[in-house]
């Protein structure tokens, strides 16, 4: 029997009203078709997201310019790109399914639902979409957290939330990025699989602009019968993660372990032999606290950490007449180490310095950090753990921050100008009067000073910006600001932040520890931002005194702080350390005889000293702690075994050797006492053995003169073994 078209059209909506729904909906480019180019990868950086595009076809970095995608496919090039007549021949298509030439391989499968929503898209008239079109809000995942076991996986569904109330399963065209590879992978479909260690891993999915995540925890599963006595709230923490995921910690550290960890945790350098034996003699059961309190009260813990501060602010000596003012700076940031000044107050004297060097040393770091959008940058990425460069070109692609968020942040040094001082080549900065503005360099409208999250800020013209950001910054609500500061703190003892990397906080980056992070925070907020508490705090925890040796379970643990984290001496300990273990004075130009490495003002002594520069002494020219390099390499190694100055060292006349030769005491007395020295400990029976019969080889036969200078070399040979195992390399 005929039907009417009516009748047929009818028919088809009651037997597929689903797929006719879909079919009616008309395609929005920014909703539909950006989705699939950020899928394919063409508008990543790699491709023709690039500043300067690919092959004369260029698309904002992922997709956060619709607009502007829209006129270089459509219009660009009089429309070579797209064929009306014949959607499938279009050169979109046909090089994104590898027909044609293609440097970027095939992206698009002729099969697919991208596939087909491109071809509808093209033979629809290629519609943009009307300004009435529900925009995207949000984005959701489900599960978003899970337990899981070992090597297990699950299928994500991501959900798309429109202003219009709607919402759309986009699981097919987000993307999906573990923090963790070395514990999970993702597919394009959104399956997480799991390897072989347990832990926490996240999985940042993003789609059109919006970021969410997944978190799965993963139990080893092990029997968590005993744990250590609990010292301090950290404690609680840890162990209660432990516990939740079954991996029982190490053993607590014996003495010598910890008086070597702590020392060179706290103050940068070896303990003494008669330091580690007065440790190791007492028997009060607060001796690990009162020690931890030594520390922090000694010049050595300022002058250690103002060279980590030092650096992060970029302490540079770019030309001579830096020479005064690289060390007016070091030497206020270490003053104010010594005074255990709040943090906060730190904070504030150096995001608002003013003034000549004389009056406040901070303003060098304006000498270095000299426009307003770099100084944001740093502020935020060294001060609140954000890392906001990616925003200045568009739209952060792992973060919630836009343009308008950079600029208006960046506002707040506007106002900075400078004119010129007495001394050469110095300035006084100062905050001009005015309204402090800045101009997005995209929508070319001026924006006021705004923190992140926040309202602009309502400022007299008269006021200086820079002060009401040191004001919120230190807010006890402020959410990065204490998060930033003991996370990085206790990525210095640990070796692993709560967050990795230690300046990229952000809500795609979760914590292994969150409840930990935050009760840090807060307790960082409660002291008055006192640092030596938050300081003995971490290092009076059960959690930092935990061996690094693994037992049955936790050897694979890289993020649940079940042991200790060995970690390379950076290049100013490790050289202080071998000059001490040598017995050798250091000389440094400019400074006294002895000064240590770490006491160094600035980055200019790297130039003069290969030790510094091989073991990766940073420059000072970035605020990022990666600057620092801690990986091994060939010519570290070799620098060790042979280099001529340590050579040198060892064999000249009144050294450590020389004088172990002279000294008539037994063997085993001197050996132990170099054991102290480089260790922290006596060496064991087998240790103490080889030492003796190398000795007694060296010296067969052999009288007088020649049986000195054969001991002598002997002695040069155990002391150039010491230094160079990993135990005296690494603090353990």
């Amino acid at each position: 029997m005929n039907k009417s078209p009516l009748a047929l059209i009818a028919a088809c909506l009651v037997a597929t009203p689903a797929l006719a729904a879909e079919a009616a909906r008309p395609l929005n480019f920014a909703n539909d078709i950006v989705p699939i180019l950020t899928k394919g990868g063409c508008n990543g950086g790699g491709c023709h997201g690039k500043a300067s595009g690919q092959n004369g076809f260029k698309l904002s970095l992922l997709g956060f310019e619709p607009q502007e995608d829209y006129e270089h496919i459509v219009k660009e090039a009089r429309g070579r790109r797209i064929f009306p007549a014949a959607p499938e021949q279009s050169l979109l298509l046909t090089k994104g399914t590898a027909q044609l030439p293609h440097g970027g391989g095939k992206k698009l499968d002729p099969k697919s639902e991208d596939y087909q929503d491109l071809v509808r898209w093209i033979r629809e008239g290629m519609p943009y979409g009307k300004d009435t079109d529900p925009k995207m809000a949000s984005i959701s995942v489900e599960p978003s957290k899970l337990t899981m076991p070992l090597k297990g996986s699950t299928k994500l569904k991501v959900t798309a939330h429109y202003s219009d109330g709607s919402t759309r399963d986009v699981t097919k065209r987000a993307l999906y990025e573990a923090n963790e590879k070395a514990m999970a992978e993702t597919s394009e479909t959104g399956e997480v699989k799991l390897f072989d260690l347990p832990g926490d891993v996240a999985v940042m999915i993003r789609y059109q602009g919006k970021v969410t995540t997944f978190r799965a925890t993963v139990p080893l599963g092990a029997p968590v019968d005993k744990l250590p006595p609990v010292s301090n709230y950290i404690d609680d923490l840890v162990f209660a993660k432990l516990k939740t995921i079954g991996m029982p910690p190490s053993d607590i550290c014996d003495d010598g372990t910890f008086i070597r960890r702590i020392t060179l945790d706290i103050t940068g350098r070896l303990p003494t032999a008669e330091e580690m034996k007065d440790f190791m003699a007492s028997k009060d059961p607060q001796k690990r606290a009162q020690l931890t309190d030594r520390l922090l009260d000694s010049p050595e813990y300022a002058e250690y950490f103002a060279n980590k501060w030092s650096a992060l602010l970029r302490n540079q000596r770019t030309q001579p007449t830096f020479a005064r003012g690289s060390y007016l700076f070091w030497s206020w940031i270490r003053d104010s180490f010594a005074d255990n000044k709040p943090f906060d107050q730190f904070a504030r004297e150096v995001v608002a310095a003013s003034g000549s060097l004389d009056q406040h040393p901070p303003v060098a770091w304006y000498r270095q950090v000299k426009e307003p959008k770099q100084q944001m940058e740093d502020v935020a990425q060294l001060f609140l753990g954000t890392r906001m460069q990616c925003a200045q070109c568009h739209h952060h692609p792992f973060e919630k921050w836009s343009q308008q968020d950079y600029y208006s942040f960046a506002a707040f040094f506007a106002n900075v100008s400078r004119k010129t001082a007495t001394a050469k080549d110095e300035e006084i900065i100062f905050n001009k009067r005015g309204a402090a503005q800045m101009t997005n360099i995209r929508t070319k409208q001026p924006v006021m000073p705004t923190s992140l999250g926040s309202e602009a800020a309502k400022l007299r013209p008269e006021q200086d910006p820079r002060l009401e950001l040191a004001n919120w910054m230190s807010k006890k609500e402020n959410p990065f600001f204490a998060h930033t500061l003991v996370n990085r703190y206790w990525k210095h003892f640990f070796n692993r932040g709560l967050v990795e990397p230690e300046d990229d906080m952000r809500e795609t980056n979760p914590p292994v520890n969150p409840e930990l992070l935050s009760a840090m925070a807060a307790e960082f907020v409660k002291s008055g931002y006192d640092l030596k508490a938050l300081v003995r705090s971490i290092a009076t925890s059960t959690t930092y005194q935990l061996s690094a040796v693994p037992n049955a379970h936790n050897a694979k643990d890289r993020q649940n702080f079940s042991r200790y984290y060995p970690k390379r001496l950076n290049a100013e300990v490790l050289y202080d350390s071998v000059n001490r273990l040598l017995d050798v004075e250091s000389a440094f130009a400019g400074q006294a005889p002895g000064t240590r490495a770490v006491a160094l003002p600035d980055n200019s002594y790297n130039q003069s000293n290969y030790f510094l520069t091989v073991f990766g002494r940073p420059d000072s020219s970035s605020a990022c702690e990666c600057e620092r390099t801690q990986e091994a390499s060939l010519a570290q190694s070799l620098h060790l075994l042979n280099a001529a100055d340590i050579q040198n060292q060892l064999t000249r006349g009144n050294g450590r050797a020389d004088r172990m030769a002279k000294d008539t005491r037994p063997e085993d007395d001197k050996v132990t006492d170099v054991y102290h020295i480089a260790l922290s400990r006596d060496p064991n029976a087998t240790e103490m053995k080889l030492a003796q019969d190398h000795v007694a080889k060296k010296t067969a036969g052999k009288k007088d003169q020649e049986a000195f200078n054969a001991k002598k070399e002997a002695f040069e040979d155990i002391l150039w073994a010491l230094l160079n195992t990993k135990e005296f390399l690494f603090n353990h």
